[in-house]
This record gives C-alpha cells, structure tokens and sequence, in this order.
C-alpha cells in the first residue's frame, strides 16, 4: 500500500485523547463515584484502572529489550519451548521407573522424582529408578527426605554414565530455608543456624560444578501462594530468599556465577491470569537485576529459571472438574509469561492420590498449549501491551519495595526469624478468607454456584477439608474452600437432609431474582434447595413448604411486599420452620420487632450465616 493510501486509511480514524475518553466515561457514569465503580483496588497493593494508553508506558526503563537480552523481562531465551513436567512418588523404583517411561511416550519431557517415600537409595536403586530413561533427552529433577545422600547416589550414576556434561539436565531441591525452616520452624539437619545444610549445599555445588544444567538450590516459592499470599509476597520473599541463598554460598567461597547458575526458582500460578503473567515478567527483571548487583563476570547468570505448578490454594473437592478449568487458565498464564518449566496439579489432587486418568488430563492441557494452541510459537505475547506492560511496572515496584524491607531486616532468614514473613503472609490469608466467606472472592462449587445434588465423594475424609492448625511461626498450606468444605461434608455425612424452600410471591421479577439467589446460597452448605415458580399467596405458599417438610422458608418477594409478606408467613408458619427473608428491606427493623429476625443477602457473611442456620437445625 502507498503511503498516501496509508495516510487516507488512517485519517478516517484520528486520535482521541485521553480526556476525550474520560468525559465519556463521566458522562456514562451519570454521576457515579469514578474510582468506586472503575477502580479495582488489588490486595496487591496499587490501584487498576479500567483502561490504559500508550502514555501510560512512559518512562519504562525496561521496555524495549528482546527475549533473551538482559534484563530477561520477555523471557531468558529467544523461544518458548517451556518443558512439560509431571512428578512419579517413589517408593519401588521398578514401578516408579514403568510409570516414569509410560509418561516420556506421553509427551512428558521433565520428570519429577519425590524420594520421599523411597528409603534407602543407592546404586542399585538408581539403575533400576533410571533403567531405559535417555538422561540427555529429558529433564530430571529429584527431591526428598535426608537428601543428601539420595542425592550423593545419583550424582554417582550420572558420573559413571559417561554422558557428556553438558547433556545433563538436573535439578536437586535443596532448599533449607524456604522448604525445611519456614514451613517446619527448623532446619533439616536440625541445628538452628543450618551451618550443615548450607555446608551439604555448598559441597554440591561444588561436586556439580562443570555441569552447566544441573541446578541445586531451589527456592519452593509456591510455598506461600498456597499458604494465603499475595502475588506480590509470593514474588518479594522468594527473591529475598534467593538471595539469602546468593549472600551465604559466595561468602562460603563460590563464585557468584556458580552459586547464580545453581539457584532455580519454584513457583505457583494462581488463577488471577493476567496478575500472573506480570508476576513472572517482573520476577526475571528483578532477580536479574539482584544478581547483576554482585558484578558477575557473564550477563546470563543474571537469568532466573523459574518453573511453575498450577496452584492447590484454589482447588475444590466439590465440583472438583472445575479443577481442570482452573488448571488450564493457571497453565495459560504460565506459559505466555515463559517459564522454563510447567507442571500442572491434577484435578483430584486436593483429597485422593491422582489416578491414571486425572494425571492424562493435567499432562493434556499442556500438550493441548503446545501442540493445538501454539503457545510455544510465540515469545511473550503480552509484550507491548499497555495492560500487562503496567502491570509487570506495578508488581515489580511493589515486590521490590518489599523486597527491600526484609533486607532492612536483615535478610530472609531474619525476617523469618523475626516473625515478619509468616504474619504477612497470615494477614494475607485471613483477608483472603473474609473474601471467600462474603463472596468478594468465587470458588466456584464451593462458596457460590454449587452442585445443588452433589454428595462429597467418598474420598473425601475430614482430614482432607479439615485446615491445620499452624504451630508457632511456621508457613501452613491450605486450601481457600476448606471452610465451606468442611460445613458441607458435616452435613454431608450428618444422616439428615435439611430443605430450604423457596417461598417465592409478590412482584414475580424480584421473587425470582431472590429465589435464584437464596438458592445458591443454602446449597453451599449441603442443605437440599426446594426452588418454586410463584406463588399466587402467601396462605397457598406456606401450605406447599408445609407439606414438603421444610426446615427452612425463604421469603422472596420485593422490598416492597416484606412488610406485609413476611408478618403473615411468619403467623401461618407457627414456629414449624426458620424463617428467612431474602433481601434487606428498609422495613427490616419493623419486621425484627415482630420477631423476624433471619436476612440474607450479598452483604452477608455467608460462611458464618450458613453456620447459624446448621447450627439451629442441630447439624
């Protein structure tokens, strides 16, 4: 096309200016407050706007650079061939070793190996656990239970393999400080300093040094994303704990570019998916600006190398399919941001050992990325873009600033120590629980939209919706949904089936409306929901719950109709099931002084009402 064509073509589009679009917006807002109804105030700690221009991006330092180029904001290589993980528990080697060569014909290229379960490893144990598997050809990672050794015995088969150095590619979880002491309250050899842990660290290090691709060091950032963090908490300690680990291996002696090419990140997707895609975008610009500070003598130590796991805080037991929704949004985000690594958690992980089938379907969303979708096409397809280009500046400004206050502190250690990581992430999680318990935060299945008829299965034991108890400053997994888990299993197995019946009269609109509602509220907690068209009175819709034997009556009518509606309901029911009025009508106080005193609606803590109402049924 001619310029002069181009410049026809866009000459019937001109510009609008940012004030040209703010007055539109005022004007559609017809006097609404603009930051109110427009601005999401994230628990992240900054504001997001509705939307966000090319003006937005000035300024940026790191805009610009390529994939590949420092300071790795568009990812660490100039492709995005992200590997396909999945992890084998080990307790036989012969069958973890069959199950391990079926999952390399799957597609699988980096296996995990949990050694936690497996005892006593040594040179037999590692021909049979590796019999048939191409170390070139895959990516290997091992963790476990007195690693050390373990760890000592692979080292010794990867030496008498004959495989070139340069072809191994391996990853041995060492990680004292996140994994052993902010989740146990003590190192795991078991002295409170960890002088022997990092002493076994360094000697690794050491023994593995002429292997470009085996990393030893791994910071279990997902840790505190399934213990209740925020994203930028997740993302801030994990950098402070990677360079704890930087501080102590050099001042033990190694050479920044060892101890860097050693450290490898472990972290988890949440389902916020365009925060995620940021978070890893800003965590390869921050850490390679933390490593660049130690003057390493090539740039690409500066590299982060960060795997994901899709994350368990937000599974459900309930409708737990919708897991696989989950875990395809997380795998998404993950792999458009361009991790290294990738593995996502079966649907079924949360209460029972993941089957053949469940393990198909998480290792398929990949396959199905990469394969189908072509994700691996494209490198950092959210560069450019004003939303995540803003994003990836605001999470990076608000992690560094965390960042830097536990370096004031004296480092990760000490601030754990000190208490200041695990009540930050406590604060985090208990605000996340409001939110689930008021339904400013969907779990869908569990505290909003429920499967009306599902019973828990029956791997589900009280164990599995039952949070533990944390035990002095330690970090404790859990599970967003556990809370209405737990109400709902309680009826589940009471032997009862309590019914709440929909007493639906008055203006049909909001009778409908409100019936919908109250439905999806009961319904989270196991209680049977009796929905119910319209009632053409109040005496033919009393005389229906009546004869359905229900345990509770829900008024749905308009505000309107209460003050009339719920006094007469109230009368005919005579005490023979709890009332509830759906709504908060103005008339409220009159109704409460004739003894109405059950409201629901969205401004009701529906965890603590459901509560209530299990409780006055004597469940």
């Amino acid at each position: 096309m001619a310029n002069t064509e181009k410049a026809k073509l866009f000459a019937e589009f001109p510009p609008v200016s940012t004030e040209q679009w703010e007055a539109v917006i005022t004007t559609d807002l017809k006097g609404a407050d603009y930051e109110r109804k427009l601005v999401w105030r994230t628990a992240e700690g900054f504001n997001l706007r509705p939307y966000y221009r090319a003006e937005d991006l000035e300024g940026v330092e790191f805009l610009g650079s390529q994939a590949g180029e420092f300071p790795y904001v568009r990812g660490t290589h100039a492709c995005n061939d992200w590997r396909i993980h999945q992890t084998v528990n080990v307790e036989c080697p012969k069958a973890a070793n069959q199950e391990a060569l079926a999952l390399l014909n799957a597609g699988v290229n980096s296996l995990g190996f949990c050694l936690c379960g497996a005892g006593e490893v040594n040179a037999e144990f590692v021909d049979t656990l590796l019999d048939g598997i191409c170390i070139p050809a895959v990516e290997l990672t091992f963790c476990g239970t007195d690693f050390v050794p373990k760890a000592n015995a692979i080292l010794a088969k990867v030496e008498a393999s004959g495989v070139a150095k340069d072809e191994v590619k391996m990853n041995f979880i060492f990680d004292p400080i996140v994994k052993d002491l902010s989740q146990k309250g003590i190192y795991c050899c078991g002295d409170t300093e960890g002088t022997a842990c990092y002493e076994a660290v360094v000697d690794f290090i050491k023994k593995t040094a002429d292997y470009k691709y085996i990393r030893v060091v791994n910071v279990s950032g997902a840790i505190f994303s399934n213990a209740g963090s925020t994203i930028v908490e997740e993302l801030a300690f994990s950098l402070a704990a990677g360079h704890d680990y930087l501080v102590k291996l050099t001042e033990a002696g190694l050479p920044v570019d060892l101890v860097a090419r050693k450290i490898r990140f472990s972290f988890a997707v949440t389902s916020n998916y365009f925060m995620e895609i940021a978070k890893f975008r800003a965590a390869r610009m921050l850490w390679a600006n933390i490593v660049k500070g130690y003057n390493p003598e090539k740039e690409c130590s500066c590299k982060m190398f960060a795997h994901a796991v899709t994350s368990t805080w937000n599974q459900t037991v309930y409708d737990p399919y919708v897991n696989m929704l989950r875990g395809t949004t997380e795998a998404m985000s993950a792999t458009l941001a361009g991790v290294h690594s990738l593995e996502v958690t079966p649907f079924n992980a949360s209460y029972e050992t993941p089957n053949e089938f469940s393990k198909r379907i998480a290792r398929n969303v990949e396959l199905l990325l990469k394969h189908e979708s072509h994700f691996d096409q494209v490198v950092d397809p959210a560069g450019g873009s004003y939303y995540i280009e803003t994003l990836t500046k605001s999470i990076a400004a608000e992690a560094w600033k965390l960042f830097l206050e536990v370096e004031e502190k004296g480092g990760y250690v000490a601030a754990y120590k000190a208490g200041f990581i695990v009540d930050r992430v406590k604060a985090s999680a208990a605000a996340k629980d409001k939110n689930i318990a008021t339904r400013r935060q969907i779990l869908l299945g569990a505290n909003q939209y429920p499967n009306f008829t599902e019973v828990a299965d029956a791997a589900v034991s009280a164990d599995v919706v039952t949070r533990a108890e944390a035990e002095g400053n330690v970090l404790t997994p859990y599970r967003g949904a556990m809370a209405f888990e737990a109400m709902r299993l309680g009826v589940d197995r009471s032997g009862k089936e309590p019914k709440a019946f929909m007493l639906t009269c008055g203006s049909l609109a909001m009778a409908r409306a409100r019936a919908q509602f109250s439905c999806n509220f009961f319904a989270c907690a196991g209680i049977r929901v009796q929905d119910n068209t319209f009632f053409k009175s109040v005496e033919e819709g009393v005389a229906a719950a009546l004869e359905a034997k229900a345990d509770i009556v829900v008024v749905c009518a308009s505000d309107d109709d209460y003050a009339e509606v719920a006094p007469k309901v109230k009368e005919l029911l005579g005490g023979k099931a709890i009332l509830v009025v759906a709504g908060a009508p103005a008339c409220a106080a009159e109704l409460e002084a004739q003894g109405i005193t059950n409201f629901i609606n969205v401004k009701s803590n529906v965890l603590e009402t459901l509560k209530y109402y299990l409780k006055e049924l004597g469940i």
